[in-house]
């Protein structure tokens, strides 16, 4: 309380030195491009306020669709006589960056931009003005490129989706602190910076600000509940807590600037949800029965196995993954159907968001059946040609769906053309749903944005529908200081009845273009995640080691045979000591295998 009292009294604390005065920023403002200078919003001039006042050192975590991009090119551009200027960035969103940058800063030519795709480029860093790579190229083995960002010495830097770097052990937040630490203007983007919980903040927050919020025992033990749990005579630390969430709040406050839709986009038309629940047909339902009573059978009997032979963790991990893939096959049929009852009215443009393969096919499905143009992107289509599909459904009347993959575009691109957002699966994540819904409700849209989660009964949408609104509860108190959850309404009686009337759904071989069924990665380690969740109370041993995982890593379908050494998690905390030590080499063994890789798709 005393702490909270002293940042309420002083709310700039030590934070903000040598800050502008209003006149001096104002003053800067109107040295910005012209064109560049018509086009902010008067929140949006409030941030770039916000960024100079901490001399250039912010983290702009605005709710997504409000125009983090446009600040932080407009603050970049105040220190330009700082250059060169280093961009970081998710792989999928390299070139709309580009597009974005050369759109606002007119005065740049080709040649002064260098992103980053291969060896050749590297050398171009030293002449560059400007530099974008993605994080995928942040791994320990490029020694070439790190050594080459470390000699450059980039003065301004801009992390977007910083978020990224939420975990302290993975390789690309290792490697972009001390980038970030030591350039004298650093800009954070991000829509969500505790995606979970707010242990996932101290990256971010220490890379630009070292050691202001305390070293991560520190951190920890004030804000994430730190604490020492036993098991046998073993102890072991705890940190995936929340605590102190009011004094965190008004500590982020002083170097975060964060605004919501409903609070500076008042002309915004609302964001409508609405929960569509409905029944599987009878033969899809006795399918998920079974292996609901499997997986039930196998949770009782985790906390009595005795050996590493008999521990099913393994056959429940396999289990959530075949209940996650069945859950959409299952749902397909009545998906398929609802798209084409919206496809009814003629002048709707929508969204439509799913996470398999099988369901983005019985999507696609929909739409050329019904004669509809449309544009898709998953992870199979390059980043390059995102931007051109995007362009193509923003300005094409004739394009009237897009079929997204819920990782390969629910974060930086813009669907405002869209006034309706169906959500064919559910993710583990809140953030990534949020992220997708605001493809579409964002700056430019003038209409309501209308959002379907459509939510298949005793299936796994129950389970991870509660899961995702208990974290949504906790990342929005420590953001913005008040508990919330998911609003959404109800569906009516008809839409709940016409889903369940729909028949199963069955490939059509017929249309060209249809994929073999396959998983987007992360499914794994986010089954073992949701299974632990359950098992807690069993053994925090395997509950930490599988967020570590989860926390790290990005696993691809060829790393996948490596989760196979987790059969060693010790699920029971009166195991031998050497199991533990042994399961914990595993897991180390395995984070260091996988920490090179990643998948932005």
């Amino acid at each position: 309380m005393k702490k909270v009292l002293e940042l309420q009294q002083n709310p700039h604390s030590s934070f903000s030195k040598n800050q502008c005065s209003e006149n001096e920023t104002d003053s800067r403002l109107s040295a910005l491009p012209e064109k560049l200078k018509q086009r902010l919003l008067p929140f949006q001039k409030e941030g770039i306020k916000f960024a100079l006042e901490r001399n250039g050192r912010c983290m702009l975590a605005d709710e997504m669709g409000l125009g983090k991009t446009i600040q932080a090119i407009a603050v970049a551009y105040m220190y330009k006589a700082e250059w060169p200027l280093l961009i970081v960035v998710p792989s999928s969103l390299k070139y709309p960056w580009i597009e974005e940058i050369e759109k606002w800063i007119p005065e740049l030519n080709p040649e002064d931009v260098n992103l980053i795709d291969n060896k050749t480029d590297i050398g171009r860093i030293q002449t560059s003005k400007v530099t974008i790579l993605g994080y995928g190229l942040l791994t320990t083995d490029a020694r070439m490129l790190i050594d080459a960002l470390c000699e450059q010495h980039f003065q301004v830097v801009i992390v977007d989706e910083s978020h990224y770097m939420k975990s302290r052990n993975a390789a690309r937040s290792t490697i972009l602190a001390p980038i970030v630490q030591k350039a004298a203007r650093a800009v954070l983007l991000t829509g969500t910076p505790a995606l979970g919980r707010p242990e996932e903040l101290f990256m971010q927050i220490d890379a630009l600000y070292p050691r202001k919020f305390g070293t991560w025992s520190e951190y920890s033990k004030k804000y994430c509940n730190a604490h020492v749990r036993y098991f046998g005579k073993r102890a072991q630390w705890d940190c995936k807590g929340a605590s102190n969430l009011d004094e965190l709040h008004l500590c982020l406050s002083k170097i975060m600037i964060r605004r919501m839709k409903d609070e500076v986009l008042t002309q915004l038309p609302p964001k409508v949800r609405q929960r569509i629940p409905f029944d599987l047909g009878k033969d899809a339902s006795k399918e998920m029965n079974a292996s609901i009573e499997e997986w039930e059978k196998l949770m009782r009997k985790l906390h009595s196995c005795s050996t590493e032979t008999d521990n099913p963790f393994i056959q429940v991990m396999g289990l959530i993954t075949h209940m996650y893939k069945q859950t959409a096959i299952a749902k397909a049929g009545a998906v398929k159907d609802y798209i084409k009852m919206m496809l009814q009215n003629e002048k709707l443009k929508f969204l439509v968001f799913a996470y398999h393969l099988s369901m983005l096919q019985a999507c696609t499905e929909a739409v050329i059946e019904n004669k509809v143009g449309y544009i898709r992107i998953d992870g199979s289509v390059p980043s390059s040609e995102r931007i051109h599909l995007v362009h193509q459904f923003q300005n094409d009347p004739d394009k009237r769906v897009a079929i997204l993959s819920i990782k390969a575009a629910g974060q930086g691109l813009t669907f405002t053309a869209a006034t309706h957002v169906v959500f064919a699966e559910l993710y583990w994540d809140p953030g990534h749903l949020v992220q997708a819904e605001d493809r579409a409700h964002r700056i430019g849209q003038s209409s309501s944005v209308h959002i379907h989660y459509l939510v298949a009964k005793e299936t796994m949408d129950t389970f991870m529908w509660s899961m995702l609104n208990r974290k949504t509860c906790v990342t929005s108190n420590t953001l913005n200081g008040t508990k919330k959850s998911l609003e959404i309404e109800e569906a009516d009686n008809e839409q709940w009845d016409f889903l369940n009337a729909a028949m199963a759904w069955v490939p059509n071989d017929n249309l060209q273009g249809s994929q073999d069924e396959m998983f987007f990665t992360h499914v794994r380690i986010n089954s073992i995640l949701f299974t632990l969740n359950y098992i807690e109370l069993y053994s925090m041993e395997a509950v930490h080691s599988a967020q570590l995982i989860h926390a790290n890593i990005s696993t691809p379908r060829d790393l996948e045979s490596q989760l196979a050494m987790l059969t060693t998690f010790t699920l029971d905390p009166r195991c031998r000591e050497r199991e533990i030590v042994h399961s914990r080499l595993l897991i180390t063994k395995l984070l260091q295998r996988c920490e090179n890789v990643d998948l932005d798709i």
